[in-house]
């Protein structure tokens, strides 16, 4: 069977394609009784509006595009829930795409959107982007973009970020004032933001307790649960071990608890451990992890706002905007 179009539905009902096409779009200009009929004949028909079509018309779509690193990690589905109720609200859908901490597939994932017409793009880009030159393509097309959590810096652009550096000082400082004195950090990647803004919170709390940052005591890798494992067993192989462990983030912390449980070194008697997101997972370990919330839901939800916004702006493009949000000390058994 064919695809039913607006003609079908105004053939059936003896009124015109254009009365069919505003009315669906609820302009003032058709009555109530008219729009309910041609809804109701529309929803009996089967009916659905082509947007790709539509798309070709305005040169855009009402579909927003959405690039994250992974899925599966808690932060990041929690951030696409904010991203999906405010879309969803607006009359929006999102088109979501993974990098895989990968830039050659997160080049591929942007172009892919491009093409079918995005209307407006969230990025947070993956661990091994270290400039941000294929968004250019965005600025030529006039396509809108707000990056979240994870940016580069001096990048152009609006954004939706945390406090990394203060979370991180707050979790270093915490580890001090319960008597810990070789504290050490697993660090993300140089490049990104996270990753400098949480080490640089590391090094400002020891610096502000008259404490020295040790190169060794910096192990740097990636953001998952197997760099967390790695960074773990440099450190317990060290002559004089940390006695405490700040790691980037909670799939990294993780990791480097099921190391230490494997060497069974007693948490937090010799070695005291922290992450970094509040992932779900960190509460039912034993014992349960210390870690640093981070609003990953108002995230999302701020930063599709903002991009909505500027989709909807008319006239000369305005300054980026960045969103920085708080937040929270989790204290827990394993510190």
């Amino acid at each position: 069977m064919s695809r039913i179009t607006i003609k079908d539905i105004a053939k059936k009902l003896s009124v015109s394609p254009s009365t069919v096409s505003r009315a669906l779009r609820d302009h003032p200009d058709i009555s109530k009784e008219t729009k309910q009929l041609i809804a109701r004949t529309a929803e009996e028909l089967d009916y659905f509006p082509d947007s790709l079509a539509q798309g070709l018309k305005s040169r855009r779509t009402n579909t927003i595009g959405l690039i994250v690193p992974e899925i599966k990690h808690h932060f990041f589905s929690s951030a696409i829930s904010g991203i999906e109720d405010v879309t969803y609200n607006s009359g929006f859908t999102i088109l979501v795409c993974q990098s895989n901490e990968d830039v050659e597939r997160e080049k591929i994932n942007l172009k892919a959107l491009v093409s079918n017409r995005i209307a407006g793009l969230l990025v947070s880009i993956s661990q091994t982007t270290t400039d941000i030159t294929h968004f250019d393509i965005l600025k030529k097309r006039g396509i809108p973009v707000v990056f979240f959590d994870r940016t580069l810096e001096n990048m152009p652009g609006s954004r939706v970020v945390v406090d990394d550096c203060n979370g991180a000082y707050n979790a270093v400082t915490h580890l001090i004032r319960n008597g810990y004195k070789r504290i050490a950090h697993i660090a993300g990647p140089e490049n990104i933001s996270i990753g400098k803004q949480r080490f640089e919170g590391y090094r400002q709390a020891l610096a502000d307790h008259n404490m020295p940052c040790l190169e060794e005591r910096v192990i740097r890798g990636g953001f998952r649960q197997a760099d967390g494992e790695a960074a773990a067993d440099r450190l317990i192989r060290m002559e004089t071990p940390p006695d405490a462990v700040f790691a980037v983030n909670d799939p990294v912390a993780i990791g480097a608890f099921i190391r230490l449980k494997k060497h069974k070194i007693d948490i937090p008697g010799e070695m005291a451990l922290v992450g970094f997101s509040n992932n779900p997972v960190s509460s039912l370990i034993d014992p349960p992890l210390t870690t640093v919330e981070q609003p990953s839901y108002e995230i999302g939800r701020d930063a599709a706002r903002l991009l909505l916004k500027q989709i909807k702006q008319e006239g000369p493009r305005k300054p980026d905007i960045e969103h920085i949000l708080k937040t929270k000390l989790i204290i827990r058994q394993s510190s």
